[in-house]
C-alpha cells in the first residue's frame, strides 16, 4: 500500500511546510526513526488556525484543527523526505490541546490527527501509541500542537 496513493485518494491538500519559529529542527532522523517537532494547524494560505478549544472553538472545530495539523506534519515529511512512502509506520503521537481547565475531550480532538494517519498508512501501520493532553496555552493561541515519531523504511 502506497501512502502517497492513499493520500491522493482523500483529495486533501498539503499546506506549506512551516519554517521553524525558534531554535529547533522541524524533523530529525536518528537511525530508522523520524522525529517531527511540534506542529500547529497551518492552512493552505500559510495562516494558522487560532483559538482555544472549549472557548472560541468547539470540540469538532478542534478535531478539524488536529487534522489540519496532521496535514502540516505530512507536508514537513514530504518536503524533507521526498515522499510519504518513506514512512514505514507511526510510532507515537503527542497531541496538546489549548483549552480551559474544564475541557476534557482531548482524545476526541486529537483523533483528527490519528484518524488521518490511519487512513494514509492503514490501521496496522498508521496507529501508534498516543497521548492527548490539555494545555493552558499554546504558541500564537493555536488550538492544537502535535509532535510525532515515525519509523522509516526504504
Amino acid at each position: 500500500m502506497s501512502a502517497e496513493l492513499e493520500f491522493e485518494k482523500l483529495g486533501l491538500n498539503l499546506p506549506p511546510a512551516p519554517a521553524p519559529k525558534g531554535v529547533y529542527k522541524p524533523l530529525l532522523i536518528v537511525g530508522d526513526f523520524c522525529y517531527v517537532s511540534g506542529h500547529g494547524p497551518v492552512l493552505d494560505t500559510g495562516e494558522l488556525i487560532i483559538g482555544r478549544v472549549g472557548a472560541e472553538l468547539d470540540a469538532e472545530q478542534g478535531k478539524q484543527a488536529a487534522q489540519q495539523t496532521a496535514l502540516t506534519i505530512l507536508s514537513t515529511i514530504r518536503s524533507n523526505l521526498g515522499s510519504l512512502d518513506r514512512v514505514k509506520r507511526v510510532i507515537k503521537v503527542l497531541g496538546m490541546v489549548n483549552c480551559p481547565p474544564d475541557f476534557g475531550r482531548h482524545p476526541y480532538v486529537i483523533n483528527g490527527c490519528s484518524e488521518l494517519f490511519a487512513k494514509i498508512w492503514g490501521t496496522e501501520r498508521g496507529i501508534g501509541v498516543r497521548s492527548a493532553v490539555g494545555m493552558g496555552s499554546l504558541p500564537d493561541n493555536i488550538p492544537v500542537e502535535i509532535e510525532a515519531v515515525f519509523e522509516l523504511g526504504q
